[in-house]
């Protein structure tokens, strides 16, 4: 018998001034929501900076731990949680993944979708995406609904809270090392 697929939903807090902003409004611990389809987290994706240095130059971002934005803030915490999917759920989510990835240079961050979950509603545009709303979207259209609300109010802080996800590290991005299964 083999184990269900999991997918891996990683908040995160860089400390940046842009992060203690949206902190100093939402009051949450974490601001940056990015997916991984592997415990290791090598497959890392997100709607975020796409040159570290600059706040401004965003969009459809694969992650790296060890390069980027991580690497640059080298005491971001975060917290990791299990979300287990089913099989079929897995290979949408990589369709969708992939549609993301063959456009991925005409995508923009949605800044004023932050405006919008502020104000309780969506702004949604085909090509701009934050990151929540981005790692929303990928369940969304795959098909694993969490919540009753669309991806362009989702925020990290709705993942914290959903019962479906389990926590599996907390603390320093740079000490996470996965458990083998």
């Amino acid at each position: 018998m083999t184990a269900e697929p999991s997918v891996y939903i990683v908040l995160t807090d860089t400390g940046t001034l842009f992060t203690q902003l949206i902190q100093q409004y939402t009051r949450a611990p974490y601001n940056h929501a990015s997916i991984a389809f592997d415990r290791e987290l090598t497959e890392l994706y997100s709607f975020g900076r796409k040159n570290p240095r600059n706040p401004l130059s965003g969009g459809f971002v694969r992650e790296d731990l060890n390069s980027g934005t991580f690497s640059r803030y080298p005491e971001t915490v975060c917290v990791i949680y299990e979300l287990q999917v089913t099989e079929r759920e897995v290979q949408k989510m990589r369709r969708v993944l992939k549609f993301f990835i063959r456009r991925k240079e005409k995508y923009m961050y949605n800044l004023l979708g932050l405006i919008g979950v502020a104000l309780k509603e969506p702004v949604e545009f085909s090509n701009s995406y934050f990151c929540s709303q981005f790692v929303a979207a990928v369940l969304h259209y795959s098909g694993v609904r969490l919540w009753d609300k669309p991806p362009a109010l989702v925020t990290p802080e709705d993942f914290r809270r959903h019962e479906r996800l389990k926590i599996v590290y907390a603390g320093k991005l740079k000490d996470y090392s996965p458990k083998p299964i």
